[in-house]
């Protein structure tokens, strides 16, 4: 019996998948605005965090687009991807998707730019791995992000 291989971890990717929960509706029984920012403020931050291995701080969320609403029940995907590094921080582009679980299109709903800093125990910004796009997307959405969200 062979012992089955192990795929290679892009390390510059993350995706969360989770059903959205009745605890994250407002008042017009969408989910909240404010919901959806956490979620993509953590899945920038797991992504970030397994390329540097170092703690890391939000500096900014740019040019956030709510284009349809979240319904509760709704499955939730986030993708978050390293799109350029600099000294100390990285880009971090997360698109939002969803829909029904029950076998519907997830349809976009949200993206954004989110830039993170690495920091030391003590605050201070320490330097981070270079990432150096290697797939076409990669370099694609690379380019995309030194044009579009500067």
């Amino acid at each position: 019996m062979s012992t089955p291989s192990i795929a290679p971890l892009d390390r510059s990717e993350t995706t969360f998948r989770f059903l959205a929960e009745p605890t994250s509706v407002n008042f017009g029984g969408k989910v909240h605005g404010g919901a959806l920012m956490k979620w993509i403020d953590e899945t920038a931050y797991a992504c970030a965090a397994v390329l540097v291995g170092a703690l890391l701080r939000t500096v900014s969320v740019g040019n956030i687009r709510f284009r349809r609403p979240i319904l509760v029940g709704n499955l939730v995907e986030l993708r978050a991807r390293v799109v350029a590094t600099g000294r100390t921080s990285m880009h971090i582009h997360v698109s939002v998707h969803a829909g029904d679980p029950k076998g519907g299109e997830l349809l976009q709903t949200t993206d954004c730019l989110v830039v993170m800093v690495a920091v030391n125990e003590n605050g201070h910004p320490v330097p981070v791995p270079a990432f150096v796009p290697e797939t076409e997307e990669q370099k694609r959405r690379s380019v995309s992000s030194n044009t579009r969200w500067t």
